[in-house]
């Protein structure tokens, strides 16, 4: 069987011009694959089963690999059974018609509570910057609205003494969240007292949150924003801006929110989205439980 294995890769080299680094790959997971058979009587290309596949990748699930893992080596032996059926070395594909696993889903990154109180309290209120930066914090985690969303927000859109924004989805769809207390005592006291020393020459920009320049705030500005804090506050975990929306949702939905209200407020079109949410704020719950019910151990 190991004969093959060399044609089949500059087969795929010449005829697909695949990478070096994917030849790579294929070469790795057809060999293990090969040895494999040949323990289990499939030394020739036509004393290959479909059960042979199976086991196979059932040795490597059974053995902690990850989905992703087992997809690649499906491919892999996909290709070289159908490279051997196009030479003519075997009658059938031991392969034809296997499906694919559906990818593992990592739960979002969710921060504690007492994590996200030090987060939002690292910012320096008494520069324009840290005003801003406070204002930008406190109301990502009030609404659990996206990054894009919150760097698009005008002026115009927040309305403080109401309690609610208006913001703007990826797909051009409008909606209305509300605002917490703080967040809008936040954004209220960085709108009054310290975004004109940020505007600089820039009088007519409508951007609620604005760059040192003047202008509007950008993503990747955000980002930097993000980390910093992160770090000042001793967060270990690798945080990203989407991480303040997911705590957003697992935490009202820990604190008893209904689940359709948290979809509304994120602005899901489909709730099984929304979901994801509520394992995380279930796991929480129980751990809450066992820590402090005296009858839970």
């Amino acid at each position: 069987m190991k004969s093959h294995l060399q044609p089949f890769l500059h087969y795929l080299s010449g005829d697909k011009g695949l990478s070096p680094n994917t030849l790579e790959s294929y070469g790795r997971d057809v060999s293990q694959f090969l040895e494999f058979a040949e323990e289990r009587g499939g030394e020739q290309p036509e004393e290959i089963r479909r059960s042979h596949v199976m086991l196979y990748l059932g040795s490597l699930r059974g053995a902690g690999r990850a989905t992703a893992t087992l997809n690649r080596n499906a491919v892999s032996l996909r290709a070289f059974f159908h490279y051997l059926l196009k030479e003519r070395l075997i009658e059938q594909d031991p392969t034809l018609d296997m499906e694919t696993m559906k990818p593992d889903k990592k739960p979002p990154m969710v921060l504690a509570v007492s994590e996200v109180e030090r987060l939002l309290a690292a910012p320096d209120v008494s520069t324009a910057q840290g005003m801003r930066d406070k204002a930008m914090l406190e109301l990502l985690y009030a609404t659990g609205i996206k990054v894009s969303e919150l760097i698009s927000l005008n002026v115009d859109d927040v309305h403080t003494d109401m309690k609610f924004a208006r913001c703007t989805g990826t797909s051009g769809k409008e909606r209305v969240v509300p605002i917490g207390t703080i967040a809008a005592e936040s954004v209220a006291a960085y709108t009054s007292l310290m975004r004109d020393k940020l505007l600089r020459d820039h009088q007519e920009e409508p951007a609620m949150f604005l760059n040192s320049l003047g202008g509007r705030l950008t993503r990747q500005g955000f980002w930097k924003i993000i980390k910093k804090y992160a770090r000042e506050a001793n967060i270990e975990q690798d945080i990203t801006p989407h991480t303040l929306r997911h705590s957003f949702a697992a935490h009202l939905l820990e604190g008893g929110a209904d689940l359709r209200s948290v979809q509304q407020m994120l602005g899901h079109a489909d709730i099984s989205t929304t979901q994801i949410y509520n394992g995380i704020a279930r796991k929480n719950m129980k751990e809450v439980y066992e820590s402090h019910h005296p009858r839970a151990r």
